[in-house]
């Protein structure tokens, strides 16, 4: 009985004695890999590019690295942050574009020369029959003539967000004044040759810069957007459908003709009464040729 307790004791000591050298070996690897890991140099993250917001929650981009470049190409890397707000009609939302103080100088610019606004004609319409259906004031600035560089820095940006060149540009800006009650009926910016006969170019694209906050009113309109209200009863007058709130210095950017050069229906818009403050925007108008 005796060397029976005897020999299981010998048992239980030799499985303790297993068990408290395995613990030992496990505690001595694992604290050595932390020593070791301290003397390996860190890895360095790569860098991030652009930030992506999606359902409250962000999103980064890896930033790539510059590609060796052509003549009439860019240096590195760029990034404009943009919203696609329609795809029927094609609209991007281009936040902080431009600065406040790039915006004023426009204006400053613009506001000596400003006239009543005008309009193109299509067959068989006159001024007195179109009358009330552009009420703003207006003039055309080219980026050569504007001082400060704003707006050839805007034309530059233009260039790059719809990556069509500059040289497909119209040469001025149309620069834009809604006071008070001032709208512009819904229209197409395109030419339809049924309604405006035979065109050597034509308006692909327009790009609106939103030189002012609006306190009430003067949003942009797109009354067919997705097909909506494109029945007979539509009332070109009425501000209704997806509508853009100008915002100082954010952008606005809509192509009125498809990639096979037939036109859009749903790039309808119009400005809407502004009904507190005052609007101030400047456009460019994009070409599918290059204009001299």
């Amino acid at each position: 009985m005796t060397s029976r307790l005897k020999s299981y004791k010998r048992k239980r000591l030799g499985l303790a004695t297993v068990i408290a050298f395995c613990s030992l070996c496990f505690l001595i690897g694992f604290y050595s890999s932390a020593l070791l890991s301290q003397n390996v140099p860190g890895v360095r993250p790569r860098l991030r590019m652009l930030e992506m917001v999606k359902n409250g929650e962000v999103e980064e981009e890896e930033e790539a690295s510059s590609m060796p470049h052509g003549v009439t190409g860019d240096e590195s890397v760029g990034s404009i942050p943009f919203q696609v707000l329609s795809w029927k009609p094609r609209a991007l939302y281009f936040p902080n574009f431009a600065t406040a103080e790039q915006c004023q100088a426009i204006i400053e610019r613009a506001k000596v020369n400003l006239k009543p606004s005008a309009l193109a004609l299509r067959q068989g319409e006159t001024a007195e029959s179109t009358q009330g259906t552009r009420t703003s004031s207006g003039t055309f600035v080219s980026a050569s003539e504007e001082s400060t560089g704003a707006l050839e820095f805007v034309e530059k940006k233009i260039a790059r967000a719809t990556m069509i060149p500059r040289t497909h540009g119209e040469v001025a800006f149309n620069i834009l004044r809604y006071e008070l009650g001032q709208k512009y009926d819904s229209h197409y910016d395109v030419f339809n040759p049924a309604e405006y006969g035979p065109q050597t170019s034509q308006r692909i694209a327009s790009f609106l810069l939103y030189l002012s906050d609006v306190e009430e009113g003067g949003e942009t309109m797109f009354p067919f957007e997705n097909g909506a209200n494109m029945g007979d009863g539509y009332d070109y007058k009425q501000c209704m459908g997806l509508k853009v709130k100008p915002r100082k210095g954010d952008g606005l950017l809509f192509y009125s003709v498809f990639p096979n050069g037939t036109i859009d229906q749903t790039s309808l818009h119009g400005s809407c009464p502004v009904t507190k403050g005052e609007k101030w925007v400047a456009t460019k108008w994009i070409r599918d040729q290059k204009q001299e």
